[in-house]
């Protein structure tokens, strides 16, 4: 179900599809559906890629870039792992730099050993293959037997049975497949989960009773705080609209990016009652236990958004979550997951249905609201649905 606002903003649910013929996307080249698992495909492989891989016994995932872009490129060492399972191939999976240890909790790769060497700190033993965002490889990859590169820009929309896989994740994932020649297992949505855990910090918060109640998480990290930041006066606002509905107290959470100075935490109580707690810098290991514990995740299309929607308790518990797209496609930059849902406004809607970029396509918008097109009261109103279950 798609609601339209009176100011021309447009909710996108997580569970909603696309049809091919609605939207610009570039055919698959066969018909995923009829095809069995670890059959070769009907279009050719990459073969200088799958010669290389089948001499590797390791595989390095290296990303050093941007942590949302990371995030929706897990979908690709995903296909990686599971084509050199289908080929029973030996080979050792592990993470090296800024992102090992957030990488280490998508199940993607195999336990390390208590008395194994850093992983950051040499290259290895064998043949290497090299994944990773083009910093990563370009750290990582001189000496590798090959290397994969996971560039956001570069996959498009594929389209297979009438549906098109619009979200980064599963154009990663498809492209992979198509470049390795072989149906791989998994099916949309093809984003690993990031499963969360009894740490430390969730813990403190629960302890100091931030998490008794309506707990409701509000992300202002962003890359690009002129454009992006929604501002926790806004999210502020939202939150007291939410006491007021239910006549109970809203503890907000309100989290930030690192300054460069480490983990900020201070606190704040509105006139109206609601309880905020600001969390700056906050480790993304850290935030993986604690997303999972707040009712609803609410922020820009940023990787602390990515982060809360691919975490999961272990049973597969966790919070819906809201990005808020001004400027960037709603389809591309998400995760795919049914819970992850887009307020989207008609910008982003045209960067979705043109398959096209502001940024990689030079594409002025036509208004300078950006953030300010999406109004508290309608956003709250929203909230309250997802919260009581409407949608």
């Amino acid at each position: 179900m798609t609601t339209l606002t009176p100011a021309g903003i447009a909710f996108r649910p997580g569970t909603q599809l696309h049809s091919a013929h609605t939207v610009h996307t570039t055919p698959l080249g066969y018909d995923r559906a009829g095809i069995p698992v670890g059959a070769p495909l009907p279009v050719p492989a990459s073969a200088e890629l799958v010669d290389r891989l089948n001499t590797c016994d390791e595989i390095e995932v290296a990303f050093h870039g941007k942590l949302g872009d990371t995030l929706l490129a897990l979908a690709a060492v995903r296909a990686l792992t599971e084509w050199h399972a289908l080929r029973a191939l030996s080979t050792t999976v592990r993470a090296t730099g800024p992102y090992a240890q957030l990488i280490a909790r998508s199940g993607l790769l195999a336990p390390t050993p208590p008395d194994a060497p850093d992983a950051g700190a040499g290259p290895g033993v064998g043949r290497r293959a090299v994944i990773g965002d083009r910093a990563g490889v370009e750290t990582r990859g001189p000496k590798a037997a090959v290397s994969v590169v996971c560039d956001p820009a570069a996959p498009p929309g594929w389209s297979s049975d009438d549906r098109a896989h619009l979200d980064l994740p599963a154009r990663h994932y498809l492209a992979l497949e198509r470049r390795l020649g072989i149906r791989l297992p998994a099916t949309a949505p093809f984003t690993p989960l990031l499963l969360a855990r009894a740490g430390r910090f969730a813990e403190a918060l629960r302890a100091a009773g931030w998490l008794d109640g309506l707990t409701i998480a509000a992300i202002t990290a962003t890359s690009w705080p002129e454009l992006k930041d929604y501002t926790p006066r806004r999210y502020i606002q939202i939150a007291q609209q939410i006491a007021d509905a239910y006549h109970t107290q809203v503890r907000l959470l309100v989290i930030g990016g690192d300054p460069g100075t480490g983990m900020h935490v201070s606190t704040q109580t509105t006139r109206s009652g609601v309880e905020v707690l600001y969390l700056g810098g906050i480790p993304a290991a850290d935030l993986i236990d604690l997303f999972p514990h707040c009712r609803l995740v609410i922020g820009n299309d940023t990787g602390l958004t990515h982060l809360a929607a691919m975490t999961r308790m272990p049973h597969g518990g966790g919070p819906p979550v809201i990005g808020l797209c001004a400027r960037h496609s709603h389809s591309k930059w998400r995760t795919g997951l049914p819970h992850h849902h887009a307020m989207a406004t008609a910008l982003s809607e045209r960067m979705h249905q043109g398959d096209l970029c502001p940024v990689r396509d030079a594409i002025a918008p036509d208004t300078d609201l950006h953030m300010d097109a999406f109004a508290p009261a309608t956003l709250a109103e929203l909230c309250l649905d997802l919260l009581n279950g409407v949608r």
